[in-house]
């Protein structure tokens, strides 16, 4: 069950990228800017703990129905502590997957891993199991064009 793929983050290099100051209407088009004057630096965007943040490449199409795709890539923030349905990278048995994480049953010592695609079963955590929420999922990289 190969389902990731991570890597640490480089928050060494600053990168400033033209930013739109005035935004891009989803809507109705609105007069074009003449220039940009700001910029964005996608490191300080992307990352609020870069000590504790790591990327990972999605392999495979268990979370498609919450818009993550094969080959998205995951900013995941160590340094947070999981919520019930947060989507998690976990740790299960000796292999990474992400899912939701469902505590809505902890009380009974149930925690579930939600996948958000019906071909996949969800993951029922035992007590057996050697299981640890390695990390809180909070942005996704897409690629629009491939």
């Amino acid at each position: 069950m190969k389902e990731l793929e991570i890597y640490s983050s480089d928050y060494s290099t600053v990168m400033d990228l033209p930013y739109a100051d005035g935004g891009v209407r989803a809507g109705f088009p609105s007069p074009a800017q003449d220039y940009l004057d700001k910029s964005l630096d996608l490191n300080r965007e992307l990352i609020d703990h870069p000590a504790a943040t790591f990327y990972a490449r999605v392999v495979g199409l268990s979370m498609i129905r919450a818009g993550i795709d094969e080959g998205d890539i995951l900013v995941i923030d160590r340094s947070l502590e999981a919520q019930h349905n947060d989507i998690v990278v976990a740790f299960v048995n000796g292999e990474f997957t992400m899912k939701y994480l469902d505590l809505s049953q902890k009380n009974q010592n149930r925690i579930l891993l939600r996948p958000a695609n019906d071909d996949f079963p969800p993951i029922e955590i035992s007590p057996y199991d050697d299981f640890t929420v390695w990390g809180v999922v909070t942005k996704v990289i897409k690629n629009l064009r491939r």
